[in-house]
Order: C-alpha cells, then sequence, then structure tokens
C-alpha cells in the first residue's frame, strides 16, 4: 500500500479481488482492446479492406499494455480512449491505420460498460445463491425453534426462529430474480456511430445497412449479448444503469434489514453473529461482543443504497444524444456500487454460515413475555366456561396491567396466570392456563412454511447452481 496515496476502502478492506478486478484499469483495457479486434475482424469479414497482418498485429499485442504510458499520452491528449489508441499502435503498428475503424468513443467505453455490468451481475448472482443456501440451512435446522416474535418491536404472536430467517431469504431471493431479470435485459451498444444513426458504418460499407446490422449482429454475440438496444445515441440509455444500481440497492436494502435483525437479537441475547476466538469487541470494554460485522453490512448498504439516487440524476440530464456529465460521475458510481453489493453479500454470508442460536435466553424472553400474549384465549376460555366477555375483559385488564407494574418494580417472575388462576370468574386452573400459552400451539403453522418455502422456493432456485463456500472477511 501507497502511504502517500488514499486507500479506497471497498477494495483494500470489503470487496473482493474478484469484483475489483472487473473495473480494474487493466481489465478495462483488455475488454478496449477485444472490441477494436473485433471490430476489425468482423469489418474485413464483411468486406471493409483490412490487411491480415494489422488483424495479425493486433491479436499479437492484445496483452502489451503498458498503462503508464497511457497515461502519458493522456495527459498530452486530454482523451481518455484516444491515448489508448495511440498506445496500441505504438505496440501494433501495422495496425495503426485500422484500429478503432469508423468508432466513436463511446463504442469501447459504453461497450465495455455493458460488459462490466455483466461480470459484475453474474459474481453478484453467485454471491446471492450462496447468502440464500446458508440461510436456507439455518431455516430449517430451526423451523419449529419458537420465539418471541415482534411488532413495533413490542413482543407479539409467537413465530419460530427458522420462520424468521425464511423472511430475509424472501427478500435475498426477490434480488436474485431482480439480478437475473436485469441480466436477461442487458444488450449491447454494438457499432452505431457518434450519434447512434450508424452513418459512418453506412459509408463504410458503401450503403448496405444490411452489412451494419450484420456487424452489429456479430459483435453482440462474440461479447456474449443477445443484441443491441434498438435505438441510442452516442451512449447506450442511461437508465440501464439506473436500473442496475435499483437492483443493487435493492440488494442493499434486504442485507441491511437482515444485519439489523441480527444486531437486535445478539443485544437482547438470543441469536449472534459470529465472533473469532481472538476477536476483540472493544479497546475500553474487553468483555463485549460487539455486533461488528452486521454493523457493517448496514453501514455498506446505506452508501449502496444512496448510489442509486446518483444514477438516476445521471439518466435524468442526458440532453439530446449525449451530454460529458456523465463520465466523471459513472467513474465513480458504478463500481463502488458494485464493489459495495459485494462486500454486503460477503458479510451476510459470513454471518449467516456462523449464527450461533441461545435457546435458554430465547425461552427466558418467550415465557417472560407469553402469559399477556394469550389474553384472548384466556376471554374465549372464560366465555365458554359461562362467563360474561365485557366483565372478563375488564378482569383480564385489571390482572394484567398489575402483572405489568409488577413486572417494572423489578420482579423476576410474571404472575399474570396465577391472578388468573385464582380469580374463580374465569374457572380456568393453572395447566389450563399452560396449556394455551404452549408455544408450539402458538408459532401456528410456522414450521410448515418453513419446510414448504424451502422445497417449493428455495431449493428449486439453488438446484444445480454451483456454490462456493463462504469466504474469510478480509478484515
Amino acid at each position: 500500500m501507497r502511504e502517500s496515496r488514499y486507500p479506497h476502502p471497498l477494495i483494500d478492506r470489503y470487496a473482493s479481488d474478484e469484483m475489483a478486478d472487473i473495473f480494474a484499469p487493466g481489465t478495462q483495457a483488455r475488454i478496449w482492446r477485444d472490441l477494436w479486434i473485433a471490430l476489425a475482424e468482423e469489418e474485413r469479414r464483411l468486406g471493409v479492406d483490412i490487411p491480415d497482418r494489422a488483424l495479425h498485429a493486433m491479436r499479437t499485442a492484445r496483452e502489451r499494455i503498458d498503462l503508464d504510458r497511457v497515461a502519458e499520452i493522456e495527459r498530452e491528449l486530454r482523451h481518455d480512449v484516444m491515448a489508448h489508441v495511440h498506445h496500441f499502435g505504438e505496440v501494433a503498428p501495422e495496425a495503426r491505420g485500422h484500429i478503432h475503424l469508423g468508432a466513436t468513443s463511446t463504442f469501447v467505453s459504453d461497450n465495455a460498460g455493458l460488459v462490466q455490468h455483466r461480470d459484475a451481475l453474474r459474481l453478484l448472482r453467485e454471491r446471492l445463491r450462496g447468502a440464500i443456501g446458508d440461510l436456507a440451512a439455518f431455516a430449517r435446522e430451526h423451523a419449529a425453534h419458537s420465539t418471541l416474535g415482534y411488532t413495533h418491536l413490542q413482543p407479539a404472536q409467537p413465530t419460530t426462529v427458522g420462520k424468521r430467517a425464511c423472511v430475509w431469504i424472501q427478500d435475498l431471493v426477490h434480488d436474485l430474480e431482480q439480478v437475473e431479470a436485469t441480466l436477461e435485459g442487458l444488450r449491447f451498444r454494438g457499432a452505431r456511430g457518434t450519434t447512434g444513426t450508424e452513418a459512418t458504418f453506412l459509408a463504410l460499407f458503401d450503403g448496405d445497412g444490411e452489412k451494419v446490422d450484420e456487424l452489429n449482429r456479430r459483435l453482440a454475440e462474440r461479447f456474449e449479448f443477445a443484441g443491441c438496444y434498438h435505438v441510442v445515441g452516442q451512449t447506450y440509455p442511461r437508465k440501464v444503469d439506473h436500473g442496475a444500481l435499483a437492483t443493487l440497492a435493492g440488494i442493499g436494502i434486504s442485507a441491511a434489514r437482515f444485519g439489523h435483525d441480527i444486531r437486535l437479537l445478539q443485544s437482547f441475547g438470543e441469536v449472534e453473529e459470529p465472533f473469532g476466538s481472538r476477536q476483540i469487541g472493544s479497546s475500553a470494554m474487553p468483555y463485549k461482543r460487539n455486533p461488528m460485522r452486521s454493523e457493517r453490512i448496514c453501514a455498506l448498504a446505506r452508501h449502496l443504497c444512496v448510489l442509486e439516487l446518483d444514477t438516476s440524476w445521471t439518466a435524468s440530464v442526458q440532453w439530446f444524444e449525449r451530454t460529458l456529465d456523465d463520465s466523471a460521475n459513472r467513474r465513480i458510481a458504478l463500481p463502488e456500487g458494485y464493489l459495495a453489493a459485494d462486500a454486503v453479500l460477503l458479510l451476510a454470508r459470513n454471518v449467516a454460515s456462523g449464527l450461533v442460536v441461545h435457546p435458554a435466553v430465547i425461552r427466558r424472553r418467550l415465557r417472560h413475555a407469553l402469559p399477556f400474549l394469550v389474553t384472548e384465549d384466556i376471554l374465549l376460555a372464560g366465555v365458554e366456561s359461562g362467563g360474561d366477555r365485557q366483565e372478563l375483559h375488564e378482569r383480564v385488564r385489571v390482572h394484567a396491567l398489575a402483572s405489568r407494574a409488577r413486572l417494572d418494580e423489578g420482579a423476576d417472575d410474571n404472575d399474570f396466570f396465577s391472578r388468573i388462576a385464582t380469580d374463580d370468574a374465569f374457572g380456568l386452573r393453572r395447566d389450563d392456563l399452560e396449556r394455551l400459552a404452549d408455544p408450539e400451539r402458538l408459532v401456528g403453522r410456522s414450521p410448515q412454511q418453513v419446510e414448504r418455502y424451502l422445497e417449493e422456493v428455495v431449493e428449486p432456485l439453488l438446484a444445480g447452481a454451483a456454490r462456493r463456500p463462504a469466504e474469510e472477511l478480509r478484515v
């Protein structure tokens, strides 16, 4: 690491080298050269006079990229694409007159950007499948493990640990579907000329529009795209960038929701994220086990979600056929979006694959709240025993408030059932009340919902897809 240069945290601390490599200058330079080589080869096949020696020189020099030399040329020309064109000509002099023939700068910059979108989305698809798979294993293990449910962050009807995990999984499944849809919708810009009219290529092929179409069909096929966008200006539609970042923001939303829940559960002592044997929770309080990974998920997801707004502004201010105020912006927003999404999914999987459940704490917290959660059942049972519902409702209210006040004053046990059992108006014994408060009864169909969701949705979604092992965090 150079001490005199700011290290980008997404690259140096959080995202994977694999994602960073997709947006690395060397990777981009190679894609640009692949585009120039493909353009020249297909132009030659369609009748343009490009000699074999030029094509051979371009292929031979593909890997001879000196980014320092490119930077030197760019300082003189003030044009990044032309700096690369000149450098390619230096290392492949026999091809100088045929490199970039008929093309404008966005032939390489935009088509390469679409390749980067595609490759980065494919990597995120793998990341999502990994996180979903790990959470699915956790959900199946704890499908019937009853736990206190919450609405408004207040105790509510019990659910199960596995059912709650399926809520997290469902969000990620939606994200996986959005990634697939975004990938399916990607198209190539192709060779379309300065304002997208294809005039330059029409002239190159002596007015033969079918050859222009064939050139673009072949280029799209070579770079694994289903076709080209029907109409473009100088650039591909910038709404494509916004759509991709909206998909990534969706990943941020899901990951943050998962991270927030783990942070709350860890504060309750019910479920914890992994904690290393040598990990330090606090420099001042050595006993602490802070949810550092989940906090990092939430922090990076916040940045990721904000980047969607960035691309929405860019897409909205593209004047006529093109304006260059998207260029500097996209150099930052697009790579950072993918790097941040990569980072939060690496973290989410790391947490999901090592979650620690504390059953004793869950039982204690559930037992503490359960008596208040069956008041409607108590009323129904009391009415069946011959009581008046309105009178019983008032008695329940009085007993519940008295028990709550006792708990607020520091009592360890909830005496609500004892109060009801000694109130003859209800006609209920203590064991009757305990049966009403059986967690297995109160969680409803949660275990069955978990099994059905995993079998009908998650397993088919992951079937046949290779899954990598969870990666170790970089920092």
